[in-house]
């Protein structure tokens, strides 16, 4: 199919100015429909969820609209999606509870690679329950996270893997249906991060056979708000701290107070917007359109990236550590004798826009062996066109005199 980039970038006032934008896995330029969406709710009648008034009923629309789109972008029910503040504290909240039954002695395992608000939850949760944390390194030359030192890891005394869906420091993604496939045979339930992955492609959890996904929707074009999608018989057991007049039912169970109900408006809006990037099928429902337009997007940020790196592979003393072979559209770059910081400064003045550091994962970052400053980070969006990868690389060459 055709992918109508042009489109969807009349849609996203701030690239109005030329401004090119390559910062994407740190947040997503917001299109008109989801400010809008947003300020419809807010504008309209509302108050708290129920039947009795107009208000109300309001509410309660946008809550169900909300799951049911979260449930078609993940092909999974819509009893099964909770909301939160960010994927953070879904994280830090659900790894409380999850382990509350643990046992000393008992282990998790965590992926190095991963942004550590899938690394410090289960810390600090087993810590409190005397269990056992063991880590998997990444490997340096390819920056997989290979499925036999997964393996090696997981024991009868594993109670849960978290891994993380693509790497938001060097774009890897690890093959999850195989490391859920043996965190299975050891009995275990598996978390995964998908923050960086759900921005990408196509992510349909049954297929993946995992317990829990988190993603935040800012990364996809929507607003500033966490979501955690799961199996409802992995949700229906727990039993998380709440007020005592709160409801027991999932997935309300989960979500502390009011609700934000602009969020959850601007999340299905940003769906609604993903789906409409695969031009329309007679009788296709929402959740096959989702399917179809992921897959073009992967198509076309991968382009992309591909010629991204092609140009990156011309400029002097660049080396590009983003080398697993199914990655995002992230390249993580260190220029030899340049502080990335001053990179990105440089790159400003250009009007382009990239990040620099190590992004939450620190430990991904030793374990590759990078400097202690991180590196450059190039991160597409569904936005971004080739002209903007030409300005990128005419700026990069410019800022290192090339």
């Amino acid at each position: 199919m055709t992918y109508d980039v042009a489109r969807l970038r009349s849609l996203v006032p701030a690239l109005a100015a030329g401004t090119v934008f390559l910062d994407g896995p740190g947040g997503t330029q917001t299109p008109l429909p989801v400010a809008d969406a947003m300020r419809a709710v807010l504008l309209a009648p509302l108050s708290n969820r129920g039947s009795a008034t107009a208000s109300a009923r309001n509410a309660e629309a946008v809550v169900q609209g909300f799951r049911r789109a979260v449930g078609d972008l993940f092909g999974t029910t819509d009893h099964a999606v909770v909301t939160g503040r960010s994927a953070t504290q879904l994280a830090f909240d659900l790894a409380r509870t999850i382990a509350a039954d643990w046992a000393p002695g008992e282990e998790v395992v965590v992926s190095t690679l991963d942004h550590d608000s899938n690394v410090r939850p289960w810390v600090l949760a087993a810590a409190a329950a005397g269990a056992v944390v063991r880590r998997v390194d990444p490997d340096p030359e390819t920056t997989e996270i290979p499925v036999e030192r997964i393996a090696a890891q997981l024991s009868g005394r594993t109670r849960l893997l978290a891994i993380t869906g693509a790497s938001n420091l060097v774009g890897t993604r690890p093959d999850l249906p195989a490391a859920a496939a043996l965190a299975r045979s050891h009995g275990a339930q598996v978390w995964v991060d998908g923050v960086h992955l759900a921005a990408h492609a196509p992510v349909h959890l049954g297929e993946l056979d995992v317990d829990f996904l988190v993603c935040s929707p800012y990364k996809l074009m929507g607003p500033h708000c966490g979501v955690l999608i799961a199996r409802p018989e992995a949700l229906e057991p727990l039993r998380p701290a709440k007020l005592a007049p709160s409801t027991d039912a999932v997935p309300e169970r989960f979500e502390l107070g009011t609700l934000p109900y602009e969020l959850l408006a601007g999340t299905t809006a940003a769906i609604d917007l993903l789906a409409s990037l695969a031009p329309a099928q007679e009788g296709e429902d929402r959740r096959s359109r989702l399917a179809r337009a992921m897959s073009a997007v992967e198509e076309h940020e991968d382009g992309l990236r591909r010629i991204l790196e092609r140009g990156l592979a011309g400029l002097p003393g660049v080396r590009v550590h983003s080398r697993a072979a199914r990655r995002t559209p992230t390249l993580l770059l260190t220029v030899e004798g340049c502080d990335p910081q001053q990179l990105v400064a440089g790159l400003a003045e250009h009007d382009v826009v990239a990040s620099a550091g190590t992004f939450y994962a620190a430990e991904g970052a030793r374990a590759l062996g990078l400097p202690v400053g991180g590196g450059l980070r190039f991160g597409l969006a569904p936005y971004n066109d080739r002209s903007d990868v030409d300005r990128a690389l005419t700026a990069l060459g410019a800022v290192l005199g090339a």
